[in-house]
């Protein structure tokens, strides 16, 4: 048995877990020469949510990171978690836009890229683990752990083979919830390895307050790599502590040979670190024991609190809790990692919110059951999937036989704002906040760095404010007022983000001035929505905040009711809103890009006989 190496998630999953990955890559660079003396096996920092959030919140360049990283951090490996052909975004890539993504990753520095499938369909994986053996860079083949009545040892097992079959340099057992029990995991190390000769690497959170116990068996049974995130930013959804791990294993065969004391030093400033995102602290910060029951990774945990929190329906959390488990086995029992998680949690929150399940369906859930994410560990069920997509048949082949190359199209349609092929990528992972982010990027500062930010642009689209800064006892506050809700009796909540922080403020109306300009049609519009309230029966609205993504329909039209007449994005989903009523579109007061709330009427339909 050789030394047992640490890869640390500090700089990646560590942060994604606890703060919503929201580290600047400012905070981060001070401790990197501290970092790279450690002798890590590797350094998690690039993947995962990171992409999202760099453009969505943080204002940087995810191409400048891994750079700025690269050099920084020259005698340590530089290692990332890749979506294999979903790459970073939420959808199916063509092959050529994941050899291009893996090509452009490894020459700005990535050395390992962790590659999975949320279904574990290692169809999914071909081309990405081809194209980093192509690259000269290490591909490691990753098992997602769950537990179903359709998964067990065996199939992860098998599942290894079919890994190393493939090329890959190790193999990655991907706990991603903290499902991993002490037992179960020396069962299953110990049997992939012995059905490959492969490193095995172990991944697992301490959200159930078990990740050291199961790293110990998984060590004693032949795993030599182990993750771990420096102890100031560890625990409950995040991972064990890496000097924990370090002190137990010092003085046994495991040994890791790491310097306990240069590991509280970095210990130290990541403690100083964390202070200044505490508007972003989990609410869940110690162990949860429900993940045992609801499966529900720690990071999709405070997604959903966000979520419902926003919606003024904190209540029913548990709810949803209970609608997740559900809603998953109708699905197939696939785990629930992104993108699978966020597919399956929205659906159960929609569930949960409209009152009737399966009401409003999202287009992801859609194409997850026509077979467009890959094949399902378990048969779907038939009424759920009929509701869905009706007679359709789901397809059977590797998704993305089906795509045609695209790189050449993404090079044409980000046109001038791409200087190189990482903006074309960029714009390809995210299309609507990368092309934000890339068109404004000459006069952006990155959020660590911003004092002020210029709202004229902004202003100039909207009659009224909703974004700005305040000043409160000389302390600065960047305010997005996000949506509205539903009238709570005397009350109407309000959801809006301060310093990026989700909040819900109820106000109460003592007193109003009406403007003197105001209309009859004017009083339909409530609490500073640009939308008039939705009254009649052929107004259409949504059911929680979101985004306009399309509007399918022009005024004029005659439609039949249940005909798809909006796509609304919320929650990184897309969800399509039909029309209630059949007749004849008469206005559409909303465009591509306005966010929008429940109440407000989207399109007016007069509905005809």
């Amino acid at each position: 048995m050789s030394k047992v190496h640490i890869t640390d998630l500090t700089l990646r999953d560590a942060h994604q877990s606890l703060i919503a990955t929201r580290m600047s890559t400012a905070d981060m660079l001070p401790a990197c020469r501290q970092l790279d003396r450690i002798g890590y096996w590797s350094l998690e920092v690039w993947g995962g949510a990171t992409f999202d959030a760099f453009l969505r919140y943080l204002r940087e360049d995810p191409w400048e990171r891994l750079k700025q990283l690269r050099t920084a951090l020259p005698d340590t490996r530089l290692q990332m978690l890749l979506r294999g052909q979903n790459l970073l975004g939420y959808r199916h890539y063509s092959d050529d836009v994941v050899r291009a993504f893996v090509e452009r990753a490894a020459a700005n520095g990535m050395d390992v890229f962790r590659i999975f499938d949320a279904l574990n369909d290692t169809r999914n994986l071909v081309t990405a683990i081809d194209a980093v053996r192509e690259s000269g860079k290490h591909a490691q083949g990753t098992i997602c752990y769950t537990t179903s009545p359709v998964h067990n040892i065996d199939t992860f097992v098998q599942q290894a083979r079919t890994l190393e079959s493939m090329g890959c340099d190790s193999i990655a057992l991907k706990d991603m919830a903290g499902l991993l029990t002490p037992y179960v995991t020396a069962e299953l190390v110990s049997g992939i390895t012995a059905a490959t000769t492969l490193p095995v690497h172990l991944h697992t959170h301490a959200t159930a307050g078990t990740a050291e116990m199961c790293m110990l068996k998984a060590i004693e049974n032949g795993c030599c790599h182990i993750d771990t995130a420096i102890s100031s930013f560890s625990g409950g959804p995040s991972h064990a502590a890496t000097e924990s791990m370090v002190a137990a294993l010092r003085g046994t065969e495991y040994d890791t040979g790491l310097d306990l004391e240069a590991l509280q030093a970095i210990d130290l400033y990541f403690s100083e670190i964390r202070k200044k995102y505490a508007q972003f602290e989990s609410e869940n910060t110690g162990p949860d024991t429900r993940v045992q029951i609801y499966q529900v990774p720690g990071g999709m945990i405070s997604n959903l609190y966000t979520q419902l929190r926003e919606q003024g329906a904190l209540d029913r959390v548990n709810e949803v809790f209970e609608e997740i488990p559900r809603v998953r086995k109708e699905l197939g029992y696939p785990p629930l990692v992104t993108p699978t998680s966020q597919i399956v949690g929205t659906q159960a929150l929609l569930n949960v919110l409209t009152g009737s399940r399966y009401e409003t369906i999202t287009n992801e859930v859609k194409l997850y059951l026509q077979g467009r994410y890959g094949k399902a560990p378990a048969a779907f069920d038939p009424a759920v999937q009929k509701q869905a997509i009706g007679a359709e048949i789901s397809i059977d082949v590797r998704p993305a036989d089906l795509l045609e190359d695209e790189m050449e199209n993404l090079r044409i349609a980000a046109g001038e704002i791409a200087y190189n092929e990482e903006d074309v990528l960029t714009c390809a992972m995210f299309p609507e906040i990368g092309k934000e982010f890339l068109e404004q990027r000459a006069n952006m500062k990155p959020a660590a760095e911003q004092a002020e930010y210029d709202h004229t642009a902004a202003a100039e689209r909207r009659s009224r404010p909703t974004e700005f800064n305040v000043t409160l006892h000389g302390e600065p506050y960047h305010i997005v007022i996000t949506g509205t809700g539903h009238h709570r009796q005397d009350n109407r909540p309000f959801y809006m983000t301060v310093n990026g922080v989700p909040e819900e403020v109820l106000v109460e109306v003592l007193d109003e001035i009406p403007p003197p300009s105001e209309t009859t049609e004017d009083r339909r519009t409530s609490g500073g929505s640009q939308h008039p309230r939705a009254t009649r029966p052929g107004d259409v609205t949504t059911s929680m905040p979101g985004t306009i993504i399309e509007v399918l329909v022009d005024v004029g039209d005659i439609i039949e009711a249940g005909t798809p007449v909006l796509i609304t994005e919320a929650m990184k989903m897309e969800t399509e809103i039909q029309a209630p009523v059949h007749g004849r579109v008469t206005a559409i007061n909303v465009h591509k890009g306005d966010r929008v709330n429940p109440d407000e009427t989207l399109i007016e339909i007069e509905e005809t006989g």
